[in-house]
C-alpha cells in the first residue's frame, strides 16, 4: 500500500490496520476510551506547533490528528453506529446551514446580522439534537441548563475558568480578588486536613477545590491560567535544563546527583534570569 493524497487511502489503511485477522495487534484491540487521551494530546500538539510558527511540524501534526477521527470513525462504523463519510457529511451539512448568507439566500449582511442568524440556526439545532437523544434514550445531558454551553471536553483548567465566567454573567462570582486569596487558604487548610486523615480521594477532591480557587484569581486578575502555567511549564523546562546541563559539565548525571545540588544549581538558574530580566 503506498501513500495518497486522497482521504479514502487513509480510510483503507485504519480499515486494515483494524482487521481481526491480519491487522496490527495493537490497533485491534483499542476503544474509544483508550483512544480518547490520544486525541486530546495530538490536539495539544497541533497548538504547539502553531505557537512555534513551525509549519512543517504543523502539516505533521495535523495528519496525527486527522488520523484520530478516522480511528474514532471506524470504530463508530465497526459497531455499527456510523461511518467516516457520515462524519463529513455531518459537518458540511452544518456549515451549510449556519452559513445562509453565503449558500443560500439570506438577508444577513453584517457581522451582527450574521451572529444573530447563527445563533438562530444553533437554537434549532439543539431542539433538534435533545430530541434525538430523546429517541436513543439518553437522560443526562450536560448541554442543557445555563452552563450548559461550556464544553466538557475543553482541558480542566480552561472549563474552570470558562465555567467561573459564565456564572459571573447572573452575579455569582466574588466581588474582589483579596477575598479569594482567603479561599484559597482556606482550600490549602482543607487540603492538609484531608492529607492527614489519608483519605486518598478526598485529597483529590480538596485539590480540585484549591485548583479551581487559583483559576478564580487568575481570571479576576486577568491572568488566563492556561497561559500562566504555560509559561510556568517553560520556566520549569528552561530550569531544570539548566541542572542538566551543569551536571553533565561537572561529569555528573541527574540521578547521581543529590536534591541539595540540584537545588544550588536551579537557584543559580534563577540567579541568571534575574540578571538578564
Amino acid at each position: 500500500m503506498e501513500s495518497s493524497k486522497d482521504i479514502s487511502r487513509l480510510i483503507e489503511i485504519m480499515a486494515a490496520l483494524r482487521d481481526r485477522k491480519t491487522g496490527c495487534p495493537w490497533d485491534i484491540v483499542q476503544t474509544f476510551e483508550t483512544i480518547k487521551p490520544y486525541t486530546i494530546e495530538e490536539a495539544y500538539e497541533v497548538s504547539d506547533a502553531i505557537e512555534r510558527r513551525d509549519m512543517d511540524d504543523l502539516c505533521d501534526e495535523l495528519g496525527d490528528l486527522l488520523l484520530q477521527v478516522v480511528f474514532h470513525a471506524r470504530m463508530a462504523e465497526e459497531a455499527g453506529e456510523f461511518s467516516f463519510g457520515d462524519v463529513v457529511e455531518a459537518i458540511t451539512r452544518k456549515m451549510i446551514r449556519r452559513h445562509p448568507h453565503v449558500f443560500a439566500r439570506s438577508d444577513a449582511d453584517t457581522p451582527d446580522a450574521v451572529k444573530l442568524q447563527w445563533d438562530q440556526i444553533k437554537a434549532e439545532e439543539k431542539r433538534e439534537r435533545a430530541e434525538r437523544r430523546a429517541r436513543r434514550g439518553i437522560t443526562e445531558d450536560f448541554k442543557a441548563g445555563f452552563l450548559g454551553s461550556v464544553q466538557r471536553s475543553f482541558p480542566a483548567l480552561t472549563e474552570a475558568l470558562k465555567l467561573q465566567e459564565r456564572a459571573a454573567k447572573v452575579g455569582f462570582d466574588w466581588s474582589a480578588p483579596e477575598p479569594i486569596l482567603d479561599k484559597i487558604e482556606e482550600e490549602i487548610d482543607e487540603l492538609r486536613v484531608a492529607l492527614r486523615d489519608g483519605e486518598k480521594d478526598k485529597v483529590a477532591d480538596e485539590l480540585g477545590d484549591l485548583i479551581f480557587a487559583v483559576v478564580n484569581i487568575g481570571r479576576h486578575i486577568k491572568a488566563d491560567p492556561e497561559q500562566a502555567l504555560r509559561g510556568t511549564n517553560t520556566k520549569f523546562r528552561r530550569r531544570f535544563g539548566h541542572i542538566e546541563t551543569t551536571l553533565e559539565a561537572e561529569g555528573e548525571t541527574l540521578e547521581g546527583a543529590s536534591l541539595e545540588r540540584m537545588e544550588e544549581i536551579w537557584q543559580a538558574a534563577k540567579a541568571i534570569e534575574r540578571q538578564l530580566t
